[in-house]
């Protein structure tokens, strides 16, 4: 029997007996804490086989606590947490689950954008204490909505909004402008995207700086902008100020820079709650999201155990 280590929160939490039909393939699922502490881990790692990783570290202290990995199976599409170097030179593949959540996300992207211009949580706010005035929001199929990435997730936003009969544009710099035209947008550049677009809603891969005071400054007075991507794409303390001066209209994310740890955000100020919506990593957390990532982790996990390629795996 092989023993199976799962360190994501949600492994197995949906629909989907993941922990059985491990044990029908002879295989047992263990689980470890999810901040992956290698203090409590490396007991666990010592035994296991296999590694069904969330989004806490993976280090090469880590992959030396197991010396019998076989595989890390990431839990979830990001890999920049995880040292592919060092798995590599220990020959351990790494995979991930790409397009597991990509609805998921689409589905809460287009769901910020509905709330923030139709103000949504301030007036559930405002009636909860008495207050029924009235305040005017905007319809998403008068918008121009400018999709910066897109990839699976972007394109999935694109077909949602086809719905609305918002005006799509997209600024990718992986595809080429007919390639975006014809997955269903009008490909743009990116500062021209910034210019135009009424709602920006961000899906690029982090470690870039998207949005700064300079390209607030280019911004139409009183934009949308969503963020269901990763914190690190904007520049908090230039969103805060744009919205104090009124350039930006709104900002609906489902992060913040250090997340939990981000009570001191500028956008939480109390004076921005009317225009600031923030969601807890929200966007993945749909019960169809959850069974496939984690059948598409488990997937290459009994692949690799059996000694078969994984389907999915991460390459430097």
């Amino acid at each position: 029997m092989g023993v199976i280590l799962a360190t994501s929160r949600s492994f197995s939490d949906g629909d989907a007996d993941l922990v059985a039909r491990a044990a029908d393939a002879g295989h047992e699922i263990v689980r470890g804490p999810a901040h992956h502490d290698l203090d409590e881990l490396a007991p666990l790692l010592a035994a296991a086989d296999a590694w069904i990783a969330g989004t806490g570290p993976v280090t090469a202290a880590h992959l030396d606590a197991g010396p019998g990995l076989k595989i890390v199976a990431r839990y979830g599409v990001g890999t920049e947490a995880v040292d592919l170097a060092a798995a590599a030179d220990r020959g351990i593949p790494v995979t991930n689950t790409p397009g597991a959540n990509a609805d998921a996300v689409a589905d809460h992207a287009v769901g910020l954008m509905l709330a923030a211009l139709r103000l949504i949580p301030d007036g559930d706010r405002r009636v909860r204490h008495g207050d029924w005035s009235v305040r005017r929001g905007r319809e998403l199929g008068a918008a121009t909505v400018g999709i910066v990435g897109f990839g699976r997730i972007g394109q999935g936003v694109a077909k949602r909004l086809s719905g609305f009969g918002s005006r799509v544009v997209a600024a990718d710099p992986y595809l080429s402008v007919d390639r975006i035209a014809e997955l269903g947008a009008e490909p743009v550049e990116l500062d021209e995207l910034f210019r135009t677009a009424d709602v920006i809603t961000l899906h690029a891969p982090g470690g870039q700086r998207l949005i700064d005071a300079q390209r607030l400054g280019s911004i139409r007075t009183g934009t949308i902008i969503v963020n269901t991507a990763r914190p690190d794409l904007v520049d908090e303390a230039a969103l805060a100020a744009a919205l104090v001066d009124g350039r930006l209209g709104g900002y609906a994310a489902d992060t913040l820079d250090g997340d939990t740890a981000a009570s001191a955000s500028p956008l939480l100020a109390d004076d921005l709650a009317e225009r600031v919506i923030v969601t807890p990593h929200l966007g993945a957390q749909t019960t169809q999201a959850v069974d496939n990532m984690g059948s598409m982790s488990l997937d290459d996990v009994l692949a690799v155990l059996a000694g078969r390629a994984p389907a999915h795996p991460v390459t430097r």
